[in-house]
């Protein structure tokens, strides 16, 4: 892609929204983490019995615990994702892909903000997680984002736009009634 094609795609309101996505993401994964902390920390509520409750824990590892204790290695590989995943979303035509790679951005940035505020070092602070199925480790509004938006990346890879199926055939089928036949008629008249 050139320049102009660069400049163009950043500038459709496709990618504007993407980012209002990916920020208003970061916003609502934040508020909801004060607001644990500030109200919960220590103490849970029951929203389904002990099925589904609210609970601050803290994760200085990866997504459902693992990599503990590596929080700086998983800092600056959030920063390259999120960077690599904004970066992306200009050069993405279709919306749903662009909502996607917005929802894992805003994810990636809003547990990023964690690691960056809530230690004592650079990028070593603790992710907060408070929503808690008793059979699942806990997560958070940025870990379901993420996951949704990979989902959605998946499904737009196995379930293509219709006219990327049909390379681009079903622009005939929103031709003018007759427009199609016309050639036809005239070649047949031309033959006989």
């Amino acid at each position: 892609m050139g320049r102009q094609g660069l400049s163009s795609a950043r500038s459709s309101p496709g990618v504007g929204a993407g980012l209002i996505v990916a920020a208003s993401i970061v916003v609502l994964d934040q508020l909801t983490k004060v607001w644990v902390v500030a109200s919960l920390d220590g103490d849970s509520v029951n929203l389904l019995g002990e099925f589904l409750q609210f609970r601050v824990t803290r994760n200085t590892g990866a997504a459902f615990s693992v990599f503990t204790g590596y929080g700086p290695l998983l800092g600056v590989l959030a920063v390259g994702i999120a960077v690599v995943v904004v970066a992306a979303i200009p050069r993405v035509e279709r919306r749903l892909e662009r909502v996607a790679l917005a929802m894992v951005a805003g994810g990636a940035v809003g547990n990023l903000v964690d690691r960056i505020f809530r230690g004592e070092g650079i990028l070593d602070g603790a992710v907060v997680d408070f929503i808690d199925f008793s059979f699942f480790p806990a997560f958070n509004v940025a870990d379901s984002c993420i996951t949704i938006g990979v989902i959605l990346l998946l499904l737009s890879s196995v379930f293509p736009q219709q006219d990327e199926l049909d390379g681009g055939a079903n622009h005939a089928a929103t031709a003018p009634a007759g427009a199609a036949d016309a050639p036809q008629k005239g070649a047949a008249n031309a033959d006989g």
